[in-house]
Formats: C-alpha cells, sequence, structure tokens
C-alpha cells in the first residue's frame, strides 16, 4: 500500500479566508504548495483532500461553484506536476449533526473507501485543531502548519494530546521533513 497524505484545503494548499472562499477567483495558492504536492506524488504518496465546506450550506456558493474552485485547484496541481488522488468535501454547516464535518472522520472515511485502505498511519495535515482531531480519529498522524488559521490555532494552545504533533511554517516545509524522514535522514 502506498504511503498517504491528507491535506486540508483552506488554510493549507490556498490562502484562507473568515469570509470564505466562494469562487475560483478568490482560490489563491499558497506559495509552494501545488510543487509540494508534485513532491509528494513522485515520492509515491498518494495525496488526498479533506474539506470542510459549510458555505454550501450557508448559501454562500453553489455545490458547481465548489466544483469550479476544486477544478481550479487540480489546474493549478497539474500546471506543477501534481494531482490529488481525490477530494472529499462536506457541505453541511456547523450544526447539521452530519458526520462528515470534521473534527469527525466522516471524510476521512470517504478516503478510506476510495483508495480501498484504511487511513490509518498515513499524515493529516491541516491548519486548525479540527482537522488533527479528525486524523487522529482514524488513525493519522497529525502535522499542523501555520498558515492559514494555523498560527491562530497554536496561539490558541493545542490540548495536551497533541502536544507532540509536529509544526510546519507551511506545506512545502512539512514535505521537506516528511521527505528527509521517509529517506532515512535525521530531521
Amino acid at each position: 500500500m502506498r504511503p498517504l497524505v491528507i491535506l486540508d484545503r483552506d488554510g493549507v494548499l490556498n490562502e484562507d479566508s473568515d469570509a470564505f472562499i466562494k469562487s475560483p477567483q478568490e482560490w489563491i495558492p499558497i506559495a509552494g504548495a501545488a510543487a509540494a504536492v508534485a513532491r509528494l506524488n513522485q515520492a509515491g504518496f498518494d495525496v488526498y483532500v479533506a474539506t470542510n465546506q459549510s458555505g454550501i450550506a450557508r448559501g454562500y456558493y453553489s455545490l458547481d461553484t465548489l466544483s469550479d474552485i476544486h477544478k481550479k485547484m487540480c489546474a493549478i496541481a497539474a500546471d506543477a506536476g501534481a494531482h490529488f488522488d481525490g477530494i472529499t468535501f462536506c457541505p453541511h454547516g456547523p450544526d447539521a449533526q452530519c458526520g462528515c464535518r470534521k473534527p469527525l472522520p466522516g471524510l476521512l472515511d470517504q478516503i478510506a473507501v476510495l483508495r480501498g485502505a484504511p487511513v490509518a498511519g498515513g499524515w493529516m495535515v491541516g491548519d486548525t485543531l479540527r482537522d488533527l482531531q479528525a486524523g487522529v480519529a482514524r488513525g493519522c498522524r497529525p502535522a499542523l502548519v501555520r498558515t492559514g488559521k494555523g498560527q491562530r490555532t497554536l496561539d490558541k494552545g493545542l490540548p495536551a494530546e497533541f502536544a507532540d504533533t509536529p509544526v510546519f511554517d507551511d506545506l512545502p516545509a512539512f514535505v521537506d521533513w516528511l521527505l528527509r524522514d521517509a529517506a532515512g535522514t535525521s530531521v
């Protein structure tokens, strides 16, 4: 089975906004993120995206618009020589009581079905505590990036069970570390 990295979208792959990413024009890639995904692909990792998209439930954008945003994301990734093995999203609002909204692990369960294998042992890279919680619920190793809401998450303080979570400036820094570690180089 190929090694796995699951990425949150907003704040990890693209600039985040408290006002939501409501159009392809508002989806702005974080410098180096697409190239980092390409490096993961080249190193043999499966790369999936798991993203909460409550803006759909809130009426800020439609499923068609989300599809257009993801087409842009995939095109930018392709231009960098990267691809995603799958994208899962939760369209529900925070009060919907669904099982797919992070911190619940439903999106990771969907990824397990898509790849035909459990996600346990893979990496969950996010910029919020709920990203980390979703990953840990399915046996993933958590990693936090400071981009997006990451620094805000750190400033609030991580719960004790996440005290050993590695923290990186951004996705490229995580990939640098991971690929050095995978090659057996001391980190």
